[in-house]
This record gives C-alpha cells, structure tokens and sequence, in this order.
C-alpha cells in the first residue's frame, strides 16, 4: 500500500513539472514569435540592407532610357532599373548581395558599357 502511495506522488509529481515545463515552453515560444514579428515590423519600416549595384548612366531623362533599352537588349538576364535622384536620372542594374558579385557582372558589362561602376546602396 505504501509503495503504490510512493507510485502515485511520484507520478502526481511528474504531471505537475511537466505540466509546468509545458506552459513555460509555451510561454517562451509565444514571446520568441512576438519578437520575430516586431524585428520583420522593424526591417520593414527601417530598411538598412546593404546591397551593390552596378550604375551604368547619371544624367539626363532620355539618355538613361536610352541606356536601359540598350542593356536590356544586351543583357535581359538582369534587371535594369531608372531612378531619379534630383537633380540627375539614373540607370543602374541589380541588388547584388555582395560586392564580389557585383564586380563579377561588372566586368561582364564593362566590355559595353564603359562608364560602368559599382555603387553601395541601402535598401
């Protein structure tokens, strides 16, 4: 009788701590999902990404159209964009991740687009 009366405080015992492990995991886990949620809120709202891009042309409207038509005939792999910076346009390619990347295409591209240089940008 004593030995079952042992058996059933050691089992009680064993519910209680792993009743408690649980919520504490839980609770642990709602609050590590709460914080990914805020830093995504965050990256989102604060965009702080380093990236590369390869700038082909800076200066006039229709030359940089002009210069993106070209490339992309050239080279329709990539992505070619025109941005506008006051005062000047700019035709630049690409969000290379890192700088290495970034001089492999370059390098590529210069053999028609001389003028071509790689620039860091925030995103």
């Amino acid at each position: 009788m004593k030995l079952s009366l042992n058996k059933f405080h050691i089992t009680f015992l064993l519910i209680v701590v792993l009743g408690i492990t649980t919520s504490y995991a839980q609770n642990s886990n709602a609050k590590i999902n709460e914080l990914i949620e805020q830093k995504r809120n965050f990256n989102k709202n604060n965009k702080t990404t380093l990236v590369f891009k390869i700038q082909l042309y800076n200066g006039s409207e229709t030359e940089a159209y002009k210069i993106k038509n070209n490339f992309i005939t050239e080279y329709p792999e990539y992505n070619a964009k025109i941005i506008y910076k006051s005062p000047e346009w700019k035709t630049q390619v690409g969000d290379f991740e890192t700088r290495l990347e970034a001089d492999r295409i370059l390098l590529i591209i210069k053999e028609n687009f001389s003028g071509a240089i790689v620039l860091e940008d925030y995103i």
